[in-house]
């Protein structure tokens, strides 16, 4: 069976779904450098410097947002590391920690919904060629909704867990 480092009070299904947030956007992220690096994953619009940057920086700031999920199940979680300046060694206020993920969780959910009505159709017109670009586009894409979804619900097993801690 696999084992999950994660501290011994948190529900199982909190830690899977706290693991599971990188691997929904882990696609999407692939995809973006796929395109950039000139596979034939999609239509090639020109890729100018600015366009690399921008797709790179979107893949790497999306996982290591994605990944900080884990500190809601990992003892990091509940005491900053010590090689953090300033909070180093010091417990994580609870409200510090479920405020701004509740707050992005919104903030995804919303995304999500907006590209899905407004982009979408669009974007497979204009990005893909053949029937297996669209096939590799969306799959790559249908994880990504999941993630506001599994924050949440793993913020609120945190925030559970803390306060019944307190």
């Amino acid at each position: 069976m696999l084992k999950i480092d994660a501290l011994p009070d948190v529900p199982r299904w909190a830690v899977v779904a706290a693991h599971a947030v990188p691997l929904v956007t882990l696609p999407s992220g692939l995809w973006r450098i796929a395109q950039i690096a000139g596979l034939p994953v999609a239509e090639q619009s020109g890729r100018d410097g600015r366009e690399v940057v921008l797709a790179v920086s979107l893949a790497v700031i999306s996982e290591a947002l994605a990944l900080l999920t884990l500190g809601l199940v990992r003892p990091w979680g509940e005491v900053a590391p010590r090689r953090l300046p300033l909070i180093g060694g010091r417990p994580v206020r609870t409200l510090a920690a479920v405020v701004p993920t509740l707050l992005g969780s919104a903030v995804l959910c919303a995304l999500a919904g907006w590209f899905a009505v407004t982009q979408v159709p669009d974007l497979i017109d204009r990005v893909t060629r053949t029937p297996a670009q669209q096939v590799l586009l969306l799959a790559c894409y249908a994880p990504l909704p999941a993630w506001a979804p599994l924050l949440a619900a793993t913020t609120i097993a945190y925030y559970r867990r803390r306060s019944a801690a307190a």
